[in-house]
């Protein structure tokens, strides 16, 4: 079991690595490099060989192997991000890159997204050190630059540059999954993420004829794509349910002692209260405008207008996806591409599965664990060009009056610290019997 200086390193780390500003605005606009070498340097203390790598410079990305006991058995990828979103300073009770520990909490930008988990990888890893533990099969740590962006500096760079450095590797587990959901009525839920939405954020362009604008104009840029973007807006998407969401709805209806009725998707969730959060985003792709730019002058028609979308996809749902766009968009407005990723799918049979589920509940034996599927991406789409099947594992037990799902890129980012102890027990369990 993990040591008390593992608890102890957990809150420390975690805090420490808030205070690195690594906030990425996006367009190439962050420095990964001082929170990559702070886990290097401790990567190293427990008697690793941690590698540094960058396809830009400062935006590095760290890559260490725990020989495990096995050398017959696969892989295991543990993987964590280590820039930010931006943090507006103003709107915050602390300084969001202070990392202050105030009545039990450590507070700051990175408290859940995702330098907790971080955090308490290196502790893990440490705590083997000291007490002389290995694991079962090869423990494959990353850290990762530019997730909250591209990936084009951090996974994907990896997965396609440097796949030597995850050979063997066939499982991972990364962010957002077993942490509590308190459903409103006394049951603790602890969702494990066995899937991810495909990424397919959008372009729209609309082309016209420029003019005064005080003259009749039947082919306005910007009208006609207020009129595609209202559409999309308000297009309401098919049902679609994948293995993974499907199973999370009859397992949360029999928890709740409800008829899995899937033809009646509204009324089933209705049913399933709070819970419903869990999989009401998963059970149809979606897509929500969240750009407008157009025109440079109160009185003149543009000749062109642009959108931007955020758009996502179950799996098996890309196709449905791109011939809904060519519909909704219509004759007067392209569409593209602006960021692509696939939809992902893990196994819920898998002994990976299991042992993450035995791990939570031995520290939490009064949850309920069940599968879910995220509405949104992870590096483990990146990383699963390489044959990497991901899951949603970081640890975390939380009280009733913390919206963990609200604090991802929200104000006032938190975390217990109890929660980082709760999250270091199980991820060493886990990890110990993978």
């Amino acid at each position: 079991m993990a040591d008390q200086r593992a608890l102890d390193e957990v809150v420390e780390f975690t805090s420490g690595l808030i205070r690195i500003d690594t906030t990425n605005r996006g367009g190439g606009d962050c420095r990964e490099r001082p929170a990559a070498e702070y886990a290097a340097e401790r990567l190293a203390g427990a008697g690793l060989e941690p590698v540094l790598l960058e396809r830009t410079r400062g935006r590095t990305n760290v890559v260490a192997r725990i020989a495990g006991t096995d050398p017959s058995a696969d892989a295991l990828l543990v993987h964590g991000h280590l820039d930010v979103v931006p943090a507006e300073a103003a709107d915050w009770s602390v300084d969001p890159f202070s990392g202050e520990i105030r009545d039990g909490v450590v507070w700051g930008r990175g408290a859940v997204d995702m330098k907790n988990m971080d955090a308490m990888i290196l502790a893990v890893v440490r705590s083997w050190a000291r007490q002389g533990v290995r694991p079962r099969r090869d423990v494959v740590v990353a850290f990762t630059a530019d997730e909250e962006a591209s990936a084009e500096d951090g996974s994907g760079f990896l997965a396609d540059e440097h796949p030597e450095l995850f050979e063997g590797c066939t499982e991972g587990v990364s962010e957002s999954g077993a942490f509590t959901f308190h459903d409103g009525s006394g049951r603790q839920l602890y969702p494990i993420a066995a899937g991810e939405r495909g990424t397919g954020w959008l372009k729209l362009t609309a082309r016209g004829r420029a003019g005064h604008g005080s003259k009749v104009n039947k082919e306005n840029a910007v009208t006609r794509l207020a009129a595609a973007v209202t559409r999309i807006g308000e297009y309401e998407w098919p049902l679609r349910l994948t293995p993974t969401v499907r199973a999370a709805l009859g397992e949360l209806a029999a928890l709740y002692g409800v008829d899995a009725d899937f033809q009646d998707m509204d009324g089933l969730l209705k049913k399933l209260g709070p819970a419903a959060k869990l999989v009401e985003s998963t059970v149809r792709n979606s897509a929500n405008p969240t750009m407008l730019a157009a025109g440079y002058k109160v009185n003149v028609i543009p000749g062109e207008a642009v959108a931007h979308v955020d758009g996502r996809y179950l799996a098996g749902g890309e196709e449905e996806f791109r011939t809904t766009l060519d519909r909704l968009t219509g004759p007067d407005v392209d569409w593209e591409f602006a960021h692509h990723e696939v939809a992902l799918q893990a196994p819920l049979d898998s002994p990976t599965y299991a042992r993450m589920r035995a791990a939570v509940e031995e520290f939490a034996p009064e949850g309920h664990v069940v599968p879910y599927c995220m509405s949104g991406g992870t590096d483990a789409k990146q990383f699963s060009r390489l044959g990497i099947t991901g899951y949603g594992f970081a640890p975390l037990k939380l009280p009733e009056d913390l919206d963990y799902q609200a604090l991802f890129h929200g104000v006032d980012e938190r975390v217990p610290v109890e929660a980082l102890h709760f999250g270091v027990r199980v991820l060493d369990r886990f990890l110990r019997t993978a």
